[in-house]
């Protein structure tokens, strides 16, 4: 669940983000106009309601990050015009009545909700440290599972024969695999023509040791040569897997100096996971529910 005030400044980013182009000319009178003194710590008043420096800093660093444009007096000018803009349209709906209605109040109390929980559980749920010998045992466990080299696949995910028969036959008919993948694939690769990362297993291919793939994608990556593609999908449950092979190399290990920091991160994805898990269960063990 969303928090209310994130999907609040993402709006008002996206606005900013037409507002650089078409707005900012006509406020431009505006931005060369004197200011007027304003209370410390306030960007702006409308009709007596303030609206702090705080909020017009956090929408311009979002602003900002989105649109990859420096901190410029004139995005400031743009992003206190929207806030005041915002100011009236909530002043003049909450003057309609519109903060009684149903759906405000349903979004007031999951923006609640999300709020309270998410303090709570930053409060509550506390991981175990990664040692620098976990990180090292990590960094020798994936080492030791590369084979001697490493492969650079695409792959069309599609969820029935038809579509994959279909897929096979514009491939042979000559059309672009990347192509293929953006219009058909349901694999979230397909937004990247169907391009997945660097892999490496040892070979024979053994379930488990595939680097996350289906035994027999990893199987067929192998086999193929590269710029190959599979004559017939793959089946896997109800899915149906076309791989091609970009590219195939020595297998490239990072030192541990360039790789710990990476491993660290996600060892404490990983604990903070579990410790997730453990104080949910305590919780779900303690309740009294029923469904």
């Amino acid at each position: 669940m969303k928090n209310h005030s994130n999907r609040t400044r993402a709006t008002l980013v996206a606005a900013l983000m037409i507002g650089l182009g078409a707005a900012a000319p006509a406020f431009a009178q505006t931005a060369a106009a004197p200011v007027s003194t304003l209370p410390a710590g306030t960007a702006a008043i409308v009709n007596g309601a303030a609206i702090s420096q705080a909020q017009l800093d956090e929408v311009v660093r979002l602003a900002a990050q989105t649109t990859h444009q420096q901190d410029t007096p004139q995005l400031r000018q743009v992003a206190r015009q929207q806030l005041i803009v915002r100011e009236l349209f909530r002043q003049h709906a909450e003057k309609a009545r519109y903060d009684a209605k149903p759906e405000v109040q349903q979004a007031m109390n999951n923006a609640k909700i999300n709020a309270e929980t998410q303090l709570y559980l930053k409060d509550n749920i506390h991981p175990a440290p990664v040692t620098d010998a976990q990180v090292k045992a990590r960094f020798d466990g994936i080492v030791a599972s590369l084979g001697k080299e490493e492969y650079k696949p695409r792959v069309i995910a599609v969820s029935d024969a038809t579509t994959a028969a279909t897929v096979i036959g514009e491939l042979k008919a000559g059309k672009a695999f990347d192509m293929l993948a953006e219009q058909y694939s349901v694999a979230p690769s397909r937004m990247n023509g169907g391009q997945l990362p660097w892999v490496s297993f040892k070979t024979p291919v053994t379930e488990g040791k595939t680097s996350g793939l289906p035994l027999a994608v990893a199987q067929a990556i192998t086999q193929l040569p590269v710029g190959g593609v599979t004559p017939e999908a793959i089946v896997e449950g109800s899915t149906r897997i076309i791989v091609k092979l970009d590219a195939k190399r020595p297998t490239q290990v990072p030192a541990f100096d360039q790789a710990k920091e990476t491993i660290r991160q996600q060892l404490q994805v990983l604990a903070t996971e579990k410790a997730a898990a453990d104080f949910s269960a305590g919780l779900l063990k303690n309740a009294s529910i029923q469904q």
